[in-house]
């Protein structure tokens, strides 16, 4: 395969498009009052899920360009506590967060200099491609999660397509 139409094709899958619903659709006009509600059936708001995002994006962000990574605890680190809630500031922050670290891991993935294939120092045998699938199958999920519990809480605007 051509590494450039690799390269797109893994762009692609990183910004949620295809066969995927993109997080800026996902998290669009999110009501205030909503992002600190717990869903039927669910430990966690809106809002944690978004901030899991962006925590565990950032976290393998970190991973492929710190030669000093450490690696944080699991659950831990990786979701907001359980008892936070958000203002549409912090809800503004952990959007704007996850944008700015995808966009940092595509421009690595568009920078034709970076071997997709060669193993990062420090790691038992881990690519960025593999890093680049394990971040853009993660996001998919929650991403698909948070649309269907905007769909189980009616928090989708009236009148919305699709």
């Amino acid at each position: 395969m051509d590494p450039h139409a690799l390269r797109q094709q893994l762009v692609r899958l990183l910004d949620g498009v295809d066969a995927h619903m993109p997080f800026e659709d996902a998290v669009a006009n999110f009501p205030d009052e909503a992002m600190n509600e717990r869903p039927p059936n669910v430990g966690y708001t809106p809002w944690h899920l978004v901030e899991h995002l962006r925590l565990t994006q950032w976290d393998i962000l970190d991973y492929v360009t710190n030669p000093a990574y450490v690696e944080r605890e699991w659950p831990r680190d990786y979701w907001p506590n359980p008892s936070a809630t958000a203002t549409r500031a912090d809800w503004d922050a952990s959007v704007a967060g996850f944008l700015a670290d995808r966009a940092a891991i595509r421009s690595l993935l568009l920078d034709e200099d970076r071997d997709l294939f060669a193993v990062i120092p420090g790691t038992p045998g881990h690519t960025f491609l593999r890093e680049v699938r394990i971040v853009a199958d993660h996001n998919a999920y929650h991403v698909g999660e948070f649309a269907i519990l905007r769909q189980v809480m009616g928090s989708w605007p009236s009148g919305r397509d699709g």
